[in-house]
């Protein structure tokens, strides 16, 4: 009992400060796995089907809660960034948003409703011509609406709102766009005594039609930027979680054509998983480009369906199939460069695993040629540095009368972004 009373009188002062040292450490990691959790418990699903559909997740900042006092907010948790809008302006972009909804109401009165009455909701088999109607709609009404692969409705004003940015005047422009899914986010930027921001409205449907606010709320952003090409960027100051840095619309129409080509050779194709598209090839060196883990995506461009392997196995018959139509390859070289296993009959199936904000391709001109052979030139767009332009690439296609094609060759030269590094 003395050996204790002698440690408290020497070593009293040291114990408390590092008790106490304790429990706010505690504290704050308590506050920061409580965060964490929120997120985990409040964070919507993700729709995956495009680019441009998961900013549905992203800006929302509240769901028609009352917004914190900032002064009441925990230390070490984010506060909600303090609106440049009024509290009549934020109201006024709501109303906006369902009026603009209710001009489009007879375009949701057969939908079907994904579990409803919760804040998941979402509206099942809207069809792709719904959802250009619906684009369509609201161009119609004066607004700029926009949705996946779609040219933007009255782009003019994202222009003129640029032109008020960088002339240092105040103004405000609103975007309509339309997710895959039905649902249609509402996003207002905003230039007021310096400062960028958006305001966010998330409008859901109901059986019926019926239009519905499910979120609002207010992002601060870092920057804005509309390229010469025609891509609104605009970066935000803090990140949701699974969120992007940067955000984009394109702004400048592209046209149809371009549009279909894309669809058709290059979407899915990867910058960075493989050197197909990042490495000078033709006839004479395609060998440089053949990788096992290539084929999930050629599959799926051949096909125009996602492949299924079974048992991990690729049966030889398909794998050579495929790549002997789609690259100037004999079978010979396939089983040479592609993992081919003699005793299976097959070829190991290679799982890609998804990088974070990849680039993308995106034709922006073409040239048939006196031989059937079409020369695509593609710009590498890779939205998260900053770029609608990293690099470009000239891809020669052959199309066959059977409706197949074959790539034939690939140049590819730096722009705005240095070339990924792609490991064998």
């Amino acid at each position: 009992m003395e050996d204790v009373k002698w440690l408290l009188k020497r070593y009293g002062s040291l114990i408390v400060l590092t008790a106490v040292l304790v429990i706010t450490v505690s504290i704050a990691l308590g506050k920061r796995d409580r965060k964490r959790n929120t997120e985990e418990v409040w964070e919507p699903p993700v729709v995956t089907e495009s680019t441009e559909a998961v900013k549905e997740d992203g800006p929302i900042e509240c769901f028609g809660e009352e917004s914190p006092n900032p002064a009441e907010t925990p230390i070490g948790e984010k506060s909600e960034p303090v609106s440049i809008l009024t509290a009549e302006e934020e109201q006024g972009l709501q109303e906006e948003a369902m009026s603009a909804a209710g001009q489009c109401m007879e375009l949701y009165k057969e939908i079907e409703i994904a579990y409803p009455e919760t804040e998941y909701s979402r509206t099942r088999s809207f069809s792709e011509k719904q959802r250009k109607d619906v684009v369509k709609r609201l161009g119609e009404q004066g607004f700029v609406s926009v949705s996946d692969d779609m040219n933007m409705e009255n782009y003019q004003k994202m222009e003129e709102f640029y032109s008020a940015y960088i002339s240092g005047r105040d103004a405000m422009v609103t975007v309509f766009d339309v997710y895959t899914e039905g649902n249609i986010g509402v996003l207002t930027f905003i230039h007021r005594n310096g400062k960028i921001q958006s305001f966010y409205v998330l409008v859901g449907w109901r059986e019926g039609g019926i239009p519905e606010i499910k979120g609002f709320g207010s992002n601060d952003l870092e920057e804005i930027r509309l390229t010469e090409k025609g891509y609104f960027i605009y970066t935000n100051t803090e990140v949701a979680a699974h969120g992007n840095l940067r955000e984009y619309y394109r702004v400048k129409p592209l046209s149809d054509e371009c549009r279909e080509l894309t669809r058709k050779y290059i979407d899915g194709l990867s910058f960075v998983n493989y050197n197909m598209l990042v490495t000078n090839w033709d006839a004479g060196n395609v060998e440089e480009i053949l990788m096992p883990c290539m084929f999930e995506d050629i599959y799926r461009v051949y096909t125009n369906e996602p492949f299924r392997a079974e048992d991990g196995l690729i049966p030889a018959e398909i794998y050579e199939r495929v790549m002997a139509t789609c690259f100037p390859v004999s079978v010979e070289q396939v089983r040479e460069y592609c993992g081919y296993h003699a005793d299976a009959g097959g070829y190991e199936y290679e799982m890609i695993f998804a990088r974070q904000f990849p680039p993308f391709g995106e034709v922006v001109d073409y040239q048939q040629n006196e031989d059937g052979t079409i020369k695509l030139y593609v710009d590498g767009v890779w939205i998260d540095y900053n770029s609608d332009c990293a690099f470009t690439n000239q891809i020669v296609i052959q199309p066959f009368p059977d409706g197949t094609f074959r790539y034939l060759s690939n140049t590819i030269e730096q722009k705005e972004l240095e070339l990924p590094q792609i490991g064998k």
